[in-house]
């Protein structure tokens, strides 16, 4: 399953978001598997970690059901926070684990004027060394190594494509090398990539509807689907506008019993001499 996670709901950690989907899934009545074992877990394994504060369109999650049903990405999508819908869904069948599989990934940072600049500097520098605390002690990692691309897409936004193994690098992470003293805006990830015998793909590929799909006017599409942009509204369901809600008629309370207690008998009271 891919997903995004747009706007405000990026602040939020990668627990809290798996706390999210189990709601979801809990709230549309999917049959989700769940682990045995005294405190049992719902079956369900997630890609590597977005770093809070930072947007996507390439999230991915897998689920394992108990049951074979269909899975309706709208109504998975409308049981989630605003900011993280369902973008596309495919069954899978003994599929390795996301977080080994994915070598790289597609970013994109808006970083300003000095777009430029900065692809000129990372490109010519031979090494990138970052100082991280790791288990309670200083780790100087070089970022080199993990930088496969970087270019200036948009007038003020550059796209990178960093590698995951052996360990993930943030842009960010980049960047603060070559300018400590960058305010980097918006940062986004766009895609993940698996690559192997020199052949890459998305673990589900997708891609955003084209300007013409969006909506005129206000008016939200008249379709749903999982394949729907993240940005686009969620039609309001007709059938849901127009129902009534009536409240049920008062059962008559249950007739009682009759009483099967022996009634008490008073005990004489003895004067104490």
């Amino acid at each position: 399953m891919r997903f995004a996670k747009l706007g405000k709901v990026r602040w939020t950690s990668h627990r809290d978001v798996a706390r999210m989907w189990e709601r979801a899934f809990r709230r549309v009545e999917l049959p989700v598997a769940y682990s045995g074992g005294f405190a049992p877990r719902p079956k369900v394994s997630f890609g590597l970690a977005l770093p809070t504060g930072c947007e996507s369109t390439a999230e991915y999650l897998d689920v394992e059901l108990s049951a074979d049903v269909p899975v309706d990405g709208g109504a998975l999508s409308a049981a989630l926070p605003v900011g993280v819908d369902v973008l596309a869904l495919a069954p899978v069948d003994g599929a390795g684990s996301l977080q080994q599989e994915v070598t790289s990934c597609t970013w994109t940072v808006e970083v300003g004027d000095d777009a430029p600049a900065l692809v000129d500097a990372v490109l010519a520098a031979d090494t990138l060394p970052a100082t991280r605390e790791r288990k309670g002690r200083s780790v100087t990692d070089d970022l080199r190594p993990s930088v496969l691309a970087v270019s200036v897409s948009a007038p003020g936004q550059l796209t990178f494509e960093l590698a995951t193994q052996p360990r993930g690098v943030r842009p960010t992470e980049v960047l603060a090398v070559v300018a400590p003293d960058l305010e980097v805006g918006l940062v986004r990830r766009t895609q993940q990539w698996i690559e192997r015998d020199g052949a890459r793909w998305e673990p589900l590929a997708w891609a955003p509807p084209a300007a013409t799909d969006a909506p005129e006017n206000g008016t939200p599409c008249p379709t749903w689907t999982t394949t729907t942009s993240p940005s686009t509204p969620r039609p309001a369901s007709a059938a849901g506008a127009a129902r009534e809600v009536v409240a049920p008629a008062a059962a008559p309370p249950p007739a009682r019993r009759p009483s099967t207690t022996r009634p008490q008998t008073p005990r004489p009271q003895t004067a104490r001499p």
